[in-house]
């Protein structure tokens, strides 16, 4: 049987300091670690543009933490002057041409108000409600798209608030509880549908059902 090689292991102290704190005269040097010098801009290199800079240094540019990637710029002030003069321009041109296919007859005002917004608003809510419809259809109830609707005019009331004249104001609070009103009505018929009448059985009364307006 072969006898087999015994391996030798030498074990070497590099500690720097010994265990009365004072360096080892043996201890190893410690290494230098090189630093390297920062990279010199390369010969004729132009300086970066502003716009760069700005991209970089902006915190409204795309991909920064308070910019939106997504958001465009805003119109300037120019712009928006030029948009409206030329709005303006063919809706005269288009008033015209209406008036020329009535034989040179006034029409109807189309210019939009607060009121006619405010109406038209109104008007939508019913439809939804279900407390009108157009000529010659029943009419339907979307109670979540009436519940949006009254929801935009307590908006428009909100932001429109300390900016708006008394007769403004009043319509705006009018609809408002009118709408709420009906809204409510609405939703109770809807929770509290009337109990169905079987002959041979007593008559169990049902709660109010909901109210047109007027």
């Amino acid at each position: 049987m072969a006898k087999e090689k015994q391996t030798e292991f030498v074990v070497s102290d590099r500690r720097k300091f010994t265990a009365e704190g004072e360096i080892r005269p043996d201890a190893p040097p410690e290494k230098e670690e090189a630093v390297s010098p920062a990279p010199a801009e390369a010969p004729g290199a132009a300086p970066p543009s502003e716009d760069s800079a700005r991209l970089i240094t902006s915190p409204e540019a795309p991909g920064s933490p308070g910019g939106d990637p997504e958001m465009p710029p805003a119109p300037t002030d120019e712009e928006l002057a030029q948009q409206k003069t030329a709005y303006d321009d063919t809706n005269r041109k288009l008033d015209a041409q209406l008036k020329e296919k009535l034989g040179g007859r006034e029409m109807g005002n189309f210019e939009m108000t607060f009121e006619r917004f405010t109406a038209s608003l109104y008007m939508t809510a019913l439809l939804q409600l279900g407390m009108a419809a157009p000529e010659g259809q029943q009419p339907r109830v979307d109670i979540m798209g009436a519940r949006q609707t009254i929801d935009t005019i307590a908006l428009l009331q909100e932001k429109t608030k300390g900016n708006l004249s008394d007769a403004e104001k009043n319509m705006i609070q009018q609809a408002l509880y009118e709408l709420r009103m009906a809204w409510v009505e609405v939703m109770n018929a809807i929770n509290n549908p009337p109990s169905v009448q079987i002959p041979g059985t007593p008559t169990i009364p049902s709660g109010p059902g909901p109210t047109r307006i007027k």
